[in-house]
């Protein structure tokens, strides 16, 4: 017996019920009234001679069918006594307590379902390790990423410091990851407790799902690119960033960005359909899948890895390598110069603080590139796979492929949290109002009026006496 079907039934994958509702009738006695015939459509077997007697005109082709039937369904059973089990007595107790019996008996219902070339297929349960492992994982970064981003579009709306361009394109990315999140943990963490490939929210949930989850991940890709070549003209081009990186500019950008997004994505409506799956034992199971073959999205598939992946990788590394040059350059000229040696140290407290901004940039998009690869690398092998049984498709893998991604649009807060001093400072001050709402009024005393007070003509915004730092992001 193969080690891959013991290890399904070991694993729970395989039910002895399922087993059971496949059982011929004629097979035996005590389970012909209690087990429904699988096959759906297909009768139960006919007696030839008795087939002979009443119809007289039937044709050869149908005989056959049915002698053929007969056949399978002895071989069948021939092959559960053959490997041990008891066919007139205690069979379900057996299949039930007897994990050998459960192997044979899988064993001989796929050589059954084979021979009688009927398209179906025992169903399959993920693991309860599998189960809790992924229910666990992905339901923290879903939790963690949902709160994340949405703190990050709060802080910088609230904040009108918080304004710039670079911001404007990093709540775009918040949004992107948040559709992406919403989009695919939750139903991905509930599907690990049904039948495999079960699917539960109809044509438009399938449709919906999948577009929203291509067009948050497209919109994401190409939010990345657009704050690295904001980056690059606000640093390398300082002149011509005057007019061009703007926040009106920006918002401007990032519309065109969801557009794009959306008028791309939106053949997925199109391109998906829910199929019904026939298991054995188990009835009104639908799966989500494509409308055409898969070589029919071969070019999908691909545009999507170029367009979305390699180019703003290419874009990534060229610009980010060009600003590198410029903010890590000493400023020579500026230390040739006469004047005083203030300028000198405000240009390096300027190229210090631009410094910080690029290289928490750099990680986002690092971080971009690492954490989609085994997906993205994973899905061009399978799409050069001639037959399924090519295809890598490793349970364990796939999930860590999944959640790799899922952890891309979690991570970007808790990168912005670490490597941005304005971040960290809107963060706190986000997090203080929550708890000062909690507060009665009558604990902060004056504090409450004065949150906004003058102190030698400079208005310093939430806790008196906090001072106030420049910083670009």
């Amino acid at each position: 017996m193969e080690v891959a079907l013991l290890l399904l039934v070991l694993s729970g994958s395989v039910k002895a019920d399922d087993i059971l509702s496949l059982l011929p009738s004629n097979c035996v006695v005590e389970n012909s009234g209690q087990v429904a015939h699988p096959f759906g459509n297909v009768q139960p077997s006919v007696n030839v001679s008795d087939t002979f007697e009443g119809m007289a005109n039937i044709t050869t082709s149908v005989l056959n069918r049915i002698k053929n039937e007969t056949l399978a369904e002895e071989a069948f059973c021939t092959c559960l006594t053959d490997n041990g089990l008891n066919l007139e007595t205690g069979i379900r107790h057996q299949l039930r307590r007897n994990r050998h019996a459960l192997a044979t008996a899988y064993n001989c219902t796929k050589q059954y379902s084979d021979r009688m070339r009927l398209q179906l297929h025992f169903p399959l349960y993920y693991s309860m390790p599998y189960r809790a492992v992924g229910a666990i994982f992905q339901g923290t970064v879903f939790v963690v990423g949902f709160l994340g981003n949405i703190l990050v579009v709060v802080v910088v709306y609230r904040s009108r410091a918080m304004h710039t361009p670079t911001n404007c394109y990093l709540v775009s990315l918040a949004v992107a990851d948040i559709t992406v999140l919403i989009a695919a943990v939750p139903n991905e963490v509930f599907m690990y407790f049904l039948v495999a490939q079960a699917w539960r929210w109809g044509n438009a949930g399938c449709a919906i799902l999948v577009f929203l989850q291509n067009m948050g991940i497209n919109a994401s890709a190409l939010s990345v690119t657009a704050f690295t070549v904001e980056r690059f003209i606000a640093i390398c081009l300082p002149l011509k960033a005057r007019t061009i990186c703007t926040v009106s500019r920006a918002k401007r950008i990032i519309l065109a960005v969801w557009v794009f997004a959306f008028l791309y994505c939106i053949p997925w409506v199109f391109l998906t359909k829910v199929s019904p799956v026939r298991y054995i034992g188990v009835s009104d199971v639908q799966q989500c899948t494509f409308k055409l073959t898969r070589q029919a999205y071969l070019g999908y598939f691909f545009a999507d890895i170029v367009l979305f992946y390699v180019v703003p990788l290419l874009v990534s590394s060229v610009l980010y390598t060009r600003i590198a040059v410029v903010v890590f350059r000493p400023p020579m000229v500026l230390k040739q110069s006469e004047g005083p040696g203030g300028v000198v140290a405000e240009v390096r407290h300027t190229n210090n603080a631009r410094a910080q901004v690029i290289k928490m940039l750099v990680m986002v998009v690092s971080l971009f590139a690492l954490l989609w690869l085994p997906y993205r690398s994973m899905l061009v092998y399978n799409s050069f796979a001639q037959t399924a049984e090519d295809k890598y498709m490793d349970l364990w893998f796939l999930m860590f492929a999944k959640t790799c991604v899922y952890i891309n649009s979690a991570i970007n807060p808790i990168l912005y949290n670490a490597m941005s001093a304005k971040f960290r400072r809107a963060f706190r001050q986000a997090f203080r109002l929550i708890r000062c709402k909690k507060r009665p009024a009558a604990y902060y005393g004056m504090e409450v009026i004065s949150s906004g007070l003058q102190r030698s003509g400079v208005t310093v915004r939430g806790t008196p006496g906090r001072a106030v730092h420049r910083s670009y992001v």
